[in-house]
């Protein structure tokens, strides 16, 4: 159906990178649908002026002439420039397909050969367009324009014209179009499209918002931090993007079979040719012999798995990854997020003297509703716990390294961590091995909250499950946190092998020493995680807490779910053997049908036809894969 489909290594980038996002030479050149459009009608034409209007031949010939100029050439000529390159792959057999079949007068064979080209290609731009459908989505979310504040009042602005420091309205149920600070207004915005949690983020005045939140009920005035190019929003995007452009490790191989394959079925016609004596049965042999099930259908088979992980809520970021990630037998996990929740629950309040718990916990999930660090929602599920009513919050500021500051009530409430405090104060607790914060009130410390992260429920489940069903032979806990820590979780989880208290730099010769014994999948979901991600064979972000790590991700789980990580690797297994059976299932029939040809059981016009319906069968088998699947967990 396509030959024309592949591109030769050749085209390829520096070391091996992906050739740019070009479907081939046909689609490069001229619009696919178009060319599959007018061989259609010029086959449809040459039936009636041949069979209903018993035209001359001439008159009958005109149209499939004007078919084989108009879609021959813009494939040939490109085809020739590469045969004088040295550069030879199977959309050669369909370039000389098209001329013997003109040679010979063979006029009818010549434009079901475009005809095939021409659909192949917009098959695969529809599956394409198909597993493009979520970036689609992103992209119908977001805002062309913005409510930019001037001296005159609200001006309706282009996004490439807002630059930081703009101040910008944000009216009910719009989207947030880039990155800024709220400085006036009350409200919430859902950022469940990027966190996947199904709740929304209360915002008051110097609260964070990003680009792609969808603000609720009340109107927001921002200032903005980012031009919207580099906003949130914008870099999901161009992940997505990337996604896309990124041609798969098996589709190289597609091509890498394709040029062996080109001279093999060429020697093959002219012997059908010198052992006949006839010229067509070169003709139909050449016809037969098109590799489209190895070039069409492994591609497909990977484009459909990119929309069923998407509908699962994993977006591929490096296709191909899927034929890598059920092959590992090596798992190194990070521990906080991914094997645990995240989201620590508050254990212990430890009170200075002339403070009481209710009142610290107060005065602290008040200012902590506007916050987004991972404790604060262990705090005000805490005081809700409790029944406490929250105070009114003003003057809220929150700057990396410094922690959470604001004004709860008449109170200055500073929220932070034990290293802040230069000068402990007597008495104050000692420090433990978990999780805590110091909350200093009105200037004095009021009282240290400690914390406590559980495993998640599924982890156990999770870790027992790898080695019988996917056959993984080694496990990893490889962690920033303290050897306590990491020892209790292992041991609840069932993970023998811990590495515990270790830098970013740490991770990354551990992780490599890894994946240099065995192919090995890293699962982490911080920012110290992304550097290990790069060195494993697999990097796997759970969760997108930080636009760093989701970049250096080959794919990113959107939803914070063990069961999304198994269902990737189902999907990777899925697609790999999907993607198999069409190549090799296609190709044998295409070999059964060329000795047919060889022999003279096939000639052009039916080994044509036979062709196409080899292709089908081989795309229509591929296409399954991002059919729904029953079941894509198993634990």
């Amino acid at each position: 159906m396509a030959s024309a489909m592949s591109a030769t290594n050749a085209a390829a980038g520096p070391a091996g990178s992906p050739s740019p996002p070009s479907m081939n030479l046909l689609s490069r050149s001229t619009a696919p649908n178009f060319i599959a459009a007018l061989a259609i009608a010029g086959i449809l034409l040459h039936l009636i002026l041949r069979f209903a209007l018993h035209a001359s031949r001439f008159s009958c010939q005109a149209p499939l002439v004007a078919v084989l100029i108009a879609g021959g050439i813009p494939l040939v000529v490109p085809l020739v420039r590469k045969a004088f390159s040295r550069e030879f792959g199977s959309d050669h057999l369909a370039g000389i397909s098209i001329v013997t079949s003109v040679l010979l007068g063979e006029y009818l064979v010549g434009t079901i050969v475009i005809l095939m080209l021409s659909g192949g290609a917009a098959l695969e731009g529809f599956a394409t367009r198909r597993a493009s459908s979520v970036l689609d989505a992103l992209a119908r979310r977001m805002p062309q324009t913005a409510h930019r504040k001037t001296d005159s009042g609200l001006a309706e602005v282009k996004l490439e014209e807002i630059v930081p420091g703009d101040i910008l309205e944000i009216f009910p149920h719009e989207t947030c179009p880039v990155d800024g600070v709220v400085i006036a207004g009350q409200g919430d915005m859902d950022e469940a499209y990027l966190t996947g949690e199904p709740y929304e983020i209360v915002k008051a005045p110097g609260s964070e918002v990003i680009s792609g939140a969808i603000n609720g009920e009340k109107a927001l005035t921002i200032r903005t931090e980012k031009l919207a190019v580099d906003s949130r929003y914008a870099r999901i995007m161009r992940v997505m993007e990337e996604t896309e452009q990124h041609r798969p490790q098996m589709r190289r191989l597609g091509d890498t079979l394709g040029a062996w394959y080109t001279p093999i079925a060429l020697a093959f016609a002219a012997l059908a040719w010198a052992w006949s004596g006839q010229s067509h049965r070169f003709l139909a042999v050449l016809v037969v012999a098109t590799p489209c099930p190895l070039l069409i259908a492994i591609p497909v088979a990977v484009i459909g798995a990119i929309s069923l992980a998407a509908r699962h809520a994993i977006i591929i970021r490096n296709p191909a990854m899927l034929e890598q990630v059920d092959r590992c037998t090596t798992l190194v996990f990070d521990k906080t997020g991914t094997l645990t929740y995240g989201r620590p629950a508050l254990s212990e309040v430890l009170c200075a003297p002339g403070f009481e718990r209710n009142e610290v916990l107060r005065l602290a999930a008040s200012v902590e509703r506007y916050s987004k660090h991972p404790l604060s929602g262990a705090i005000q599920e805490a005081a809700q716990k409790a029944a406490l009513s929250l105070l009114p919050v003003s003057r809220i500021s929150e700057r990396p390294g410094e922690g959470l500051r604001g004004t709860a009530g008449a109170r200055g409430v500073w929220i932070t961590s034990r290293a802040n405090i230069p000068v402990p104060p007597t008495p104050f607790p000692p420090a433990s091995s978990g999780l805590e914060c110091v909350v200093v009130v009105d200037g004095a410390w009021a009282g240290v909250l400690r914390f406590a992260d559980a495993p998640r429920k599924e982890s156990t489940q999770f870790i027992k499950h790898l080695k019988p069903r996917h056959a993984v032979t080694r496990l990893l806990i490889v962690s920033g946190d303290r050897d306590a820590e990491v020892r209790h979780l292992a041991e609840l989880v069932g993970i023998g092998e811990i590495h515990s208290a270790k830098s970013p730099e740490e991770k990354v010769m551990i992780v490599r020493e890894a994946a240099g014994r065995s192919p090995t999948l890293f699962l982490g979901d911080g920012i110290n995680d992304a550097p290990a991600m790069q060195a494993a064979t697999v990097g796997v972000a759970f969760g997108v807490k930080s636009d760093v790590t989701s970049e250096a991700a080959d794919a990113v789980v959107l939803e914070t779910s063990l069961s999304r990580v198994d269902e990737l690797m189902h999907i990777g297994r899925r697609m790999r053997r999907i993607a198999l059976e069409s190549a090799v299932g296609g190709m044998g029939l295409s070999i059964l049908g060329m000795l047919a040809a060889a022999f003279g059981y096939l000639p052009p016009i039916s080994g044509a036809i036979a062709q196409e319906v080899i292709d089908l069968a081989a795309v229509l088998n591929a296409v399954r894969v991002a059919l729904p699947a029953d079941a894509l967990s198993d634990f």
